[in-house]
């Protein structure tokens, strides 16, 4: 095994080490929304009657996820309307200026 061999699965075994749970302030109406769109994003975490959502970092992605998730929980319709029409905006923007020559 060479020197960088050992330096990536080093990486590696760093990356795997989830980052500690954490408590999310979730309002008590949406927690239990928010805990079982996280299980079936296949996010560990727990919540138990009268005690916070607990959700365990493992990566990048499952933050964004979790973002994503708690955005859309506590948004207002008309705001996630907005939103993806702006995502669909970008998305055939980016379309056209590919074939542009």
């Amino acid at each position: 095994m060479n020197n960088s061999d050992s330096i990536n699965k080093q990486s590696q075994t760093e990356s795997a080490q989830p980052i500690p749970n954490r408590v999310l302030e979730v309002r008590w109406a949406y927690r239990w929304e928010v805990y079982r769109r996280l299980k079936t994003l296949g996010i560990e975490c727990n919540c138990s009657t009268n005690e916070p959502l607990r959700v365990y970092l493992h990566s990048p992605t499952t933050v964004i996820q979790i973002w994503s998730v708690l955005r859309q929980s506590g948004a207002a319709r008309r705001e996630l309307i907005d939103w993806l029409e702006n995502c669909w905006k970008v998305k055939s923007d980016r379309k056209s200026r590919r074939f542009d020559p």
